[in-house]
């Protein structure tokens, strides 16, 4: 994969790149134009903006451009930023300043109450780009949008020719969800923190403000718990496949989430139980009812193992670590999984989830679950994360939606949908197909509003997409099988159901080929889309 603007640049560059219209497509789209030729349409964004005026000159930034903030630390910090990724590709100085004047514009402490904590409002004429928002989030999702604006070209470490035109007119824009959200398993294949970060960049691209790491599995345990030290070094020693494996340090931990919170990500931890535990269940014999522990797994079976939810030490272990990780997670939530507990009865599911609903409330995080919490007795203000299919029998998801009906937030994750792991075709190199075969079209072209039958809409808070990684093993199998499906995800997170529109969105797509080009990102050319020839 190649490097982009240094060591220090290449996961700050790659942030802001949400790539949207990086050129100007028109009636043939799978023409390209010169490069900043033509302003990229307002209206040509990932995600969709709720609002889009078009109208008047555009700005043209030159090497006059500056960049003015309020004194403020956070509209100090993402003009920096918007500054640093801007220079190389420019070839300007554009200073940041607090001075008012001319050029582009960030300003925190709007009034508009209507922006919400991420949405913004941009602003642009001959004169300058302004930005404003009510919180810094969504003064930097306003920066996002800027990135798209400009030619794909300025994603490039070196002096391209430009002009770097931002087409004139506004926009205003809230997302519809509060949830837009996508998980990485770090537990069938291990990442390091480096490829972390690099992802927590491609999210962040498209105005994704959750990540939920998937630190437990069977084939692999990957957070060191101090009160229970065999779990990292001996469960996080394999996974699929045999290999080294791996596990993140509290230090890592920590620094995962500092780099998460510059780029407003929430991170969501996943501790996987009763099932999904064996890497648990071979690190410590009394975690067995049995008393005897199982060998180290690397193979990618599920449903076989279980914790055994008769035993006082079960309890004692599952409070040390949620303890400790809540501890050590700033974030509102803690996931405790809760999905194929094959090797788990009924009873003891209950009995399971009744007594660690409350350990999680207790260090002071909220619960969120896979949806099959919601055949226990999900706690007050629980989510549960629906991941089933249109195949799913009537009575799971009535029981689903009944939860909903009751007062169970949802965050909706269809395997069949937004599963990333899930091969396009059948000749996709990487991936799974249990879930059907998930091309472009299909994986965006849905409702999350009116998605799961008899749940009322308002239980619905966002959207997330799941990438499992037992076929995934590097960064660039993480780039074909998030891109370019991952785009659309978060357009379902964040635009308006009024602007949901495939013939629409493919073309916008098609305009983010050559801005993920001059990422370095692999993706995906699926014939589904008008992807530009070079030229």
């Amino acid at each position: 994969m190649r490097q982009h603007r240094g060591t220090t640049r290449i996961l700050g560059s790659l942030l802001l790149v949400t790539a949207a219209g990086a050129f100007a497509v028109g009636a043939a789209p799978a023409a390209q134009t010169t490069a900043g030729d033509t302003p990229t349409p307002l209206g040509r964004v990932i995600p969709a903006p709720a609002s889009v005026k078009a109208g008047g000159a555009p700005y043209r930034i030159t090497n006059s451009t500056r960049i003015h903030v309020d004194d403020s630390r956070e509209a100090r910090r993402i003009g920096t930023y918007l500054a640093d990724v801007l220079r190389p590709s420019t070839g300007y100085r554009i200073p940041v300043t607090d001075r008012q004047g001319t050029g582009i514009r960030l300003k925190l402490g709007s009034k508009d109450a209507s922006l919400g904590d991420e949405g913004y409002r941009l602003d642009s004429g001959r004169h300058g780009v302004t930005i404003t928002a009510r919180k810094p989030a969504g003064l930097f999702h306003g920066v996002q949008t800027l990135r798209q604006l400009l030619p794909a070209a300025v994603e490039k470490d070196s002096v391209q020719p430009g002009p770097w035109l931002v087409a004139g007119g506004t926009i205003k824009d809230t997302p519809r969800y509060g949830w837009r959200g996508a998980m990485l398993d770090v537990s069938r294949h291990f990442f390091t923190v480096d490829q972390v970060k690099r992802y927590i960049d491609q999210l962040a691209l498209y105005k994704v403000n959750t990540l939920h790491l998937h630190l437990s599995d069977d084939q692999g345990w990957r957070i060191a718990i101090d009160s229970w030290p065999r779990l990292a070094t001996y469960g996080g020693s394999t996974q699929v496949g045999s290999g080294p494996g791996g596990h993140y340090t509290k230090a890592d931990y920590k620094e995962i989430i500092r780099y998460a919170s510059s780029r407003y990500l929430e991170v969501v931890p996943e501790i996987d139980m009763p099932g999904h535990t064996n890497a648990a269940l071979a690190s410590y014999a009394e975690l067995n009812c049995d008393g005897v522990a199982p060998p180290l797994y690397t193979g990618t079976d599920v449903g076989f193992s279980s914790l055994c939810v008769n035993k006082d030490v079960t309890y004692d272990f599952v409070d040390d670590v949620i303890r400790e990780l809540a501890a050590l997670t700033p974030g509102r939530y803690l996931h405790i999984g809760g999905d194929e507990a094959h090797s788990t009865s009924h009873d003891d599911y209950v009995t399971f989830m009744d007594r660690v609903q409350p350990l999680v409330a207790e260090y002071g995080k909220t619960v969120i679950g896979w949806h099959q919490l919601t055949g226990a007795t999900p706690a007050k203000g629980a989510l549960a994360q629906y991941w089933g299919l249109d195949r799913t029998s009537t009575a799971e998801k009535e029981q689903v939606a009944a939860a909903a009906r009751a007062g169970t937030g949802l965050i909706l994750s269809p395997a069949d949908r937004i599963y990333l792991d899930m091969k396009y075709t059948e000749d996709t190199p990487l991936g799974l197909a249990w879930a059907g075969l998930v091309e472009v079209k299909r994986s965006y072209d849905w409702d999350p509003g009116s998605y799961l039958p008899g749940a009322p809409s308002s239980a619905v808070k966002g959207v997330e997409a799941p990438l499992w990684t037992e076929t995934i093993v590097t960064p660039a199998n993480i780039d074909y099988m998030a891109f370019p499906r991952l785009p659309g995800a978060a357009e379902l997170g964040w635009s308006p159901a009024a602007t949901h529109d495939w013939d629409a969105y493919k073309v916008r797509l098609a305009a983010q080929g050559p801005r993920w080009d001059a990422l370095g990102i692999g993706y995906y050319r699926s014939p589904q889309v008008p992807w530009p020839t070079a030229g």
